[in-house]
């Protein structure tokens, strides 16, 4: 080997290990394979807002490990108790709730403190038991990893001098929300942990904001018909304000969904569902993460940040 080509081996060699570093520093597992896609939808995240404040790249990753290092995540299973470990690492001062009547299942709840009522935001962090093998890039992880991206921005934005002016956010990723395969109807099958925690806790509740499907490409989030007017208006005026709000069209969704929401309206929460309902490939193998799209994240976590700050200073 002549020593042009060794230079040139070495070089690259370097690169690698270094770029190895910068994904440990960030402290998320690197996900395996995929770098060429994951490249290309990095780079797409350079729509320039008003404001920049989510890290749409980072949440993309968590995205990505989800479905590509830990797979299909059925509620009880081994994968899903894997996923459990990460999620409670990165939410503040996390922990994990259990589910009546269903063993094995755990809530994952994080806070940031403040005054009640407390302000939730919330996605499910399991996948479809049905179809095997579902991946559940949108339904689950692209919501999950979206809460995490805020729930780190809005905790190093907290005062601990102000949690008397402040109103708490509690960060909940809820487990069981897919029915069991062969359990019917949905409305009594799943839900599993929502329900658990709207019966313990929706008194200490004020606001929810529902995350689920909110990552794919050509994303639109019309109201869904369950949701409340007045804070999807809200959530309406953030994305005014950050430059997001073509993602949220002033029309109504035209469809009502059975989501992890319902059990806190049930309970006289004021919540709200963001789902893009028109997702094609909904409960199907093909929910994977060539459909993810880091802009349609960054547009939902701008949006969300903003509201989160609003709602936190003002009530």
């Amino acid at each position: 080997m002549s020593l042009r080509p060794l230079v040139v081996v070495l070089g690259v060699q370097i690169l690698i290990g270094i770029g190895l570093v910068v994904w440990g520093l960030q402290g998320f597992p690197l996900p395996g394979g995929g770098a060429d896609e994951r490249g290309q939808a990095s780079a797409a995240t350079t729509r320039e807002w008003k404001v920049n404040r989510f890290d749409a790249n980072r949440a993309f990753r968590v995205t990505a490990f989800q479905t590509e290092q830990i797979g299909p995540r059925p509620a009880g299973s081994e994968a899903s108790r894997r996923l459990r470990d990460f999620l409670v690492e990165r939410v503040p001062r996390g922990r994990t709730e259990s589910i009546p009547d269903h063993p094995g299942l755990r809530n994952v709840v994080g806070h940031i403190p403040g005054r009640k009522p407390a302000i939730l935001i919330g996605a499910h962090y399991d996948t479809e038991a049905r179809p095997v093998g579902h991946l559940g890039a949108n339904d689950g992880a692209a919501g999950s990893a979206v809460v995490l991206e805020l729930a780190r921005q809005l905790d190093r934005r907290s005062d601990p001098e102000d949690r008397d002016r402040r109103r708490e956010i509690r960060f909940v990723l809820f487990d069981g929300e897919e029915e069991p395969a062969g359990c019917e109807p949905f409305i009594d099958c799943g839900l599993r942990g929502s329900k658990a925690y709207a019966e313990r806790h929706a008194d200490e509740i004020g606001d929810m904001i529902l995350l689920d499907y909110v990552g794919n490409k050509d994303l639109t989030l019309p109201r869904e018909g369950n949701s409340d007017r007045e804070l999807w208006d809200r959530l309406r005026a953030a994305a005014r304000r950050v430059g997001s709000l073509d993602y949220f069209p002033a029309f109504p969704a035209g469809y009502s969904i059975v989501d992890d929401h319902i059990p806190f309206i049930e309970e006289g929460v004021t919540a709200i569902d963001l789902i893009d309902f028109s997702y094609e490939p909904r409960d199907t193998l093909e929910d994977t993460l060539d459909k993810i799209s880091p802009r349609s994240l960054d547009a939902v976590g701008e949006t969300v940040l903003s509201l989160a700050l609003e709602m936190r200073r003002r009530g």
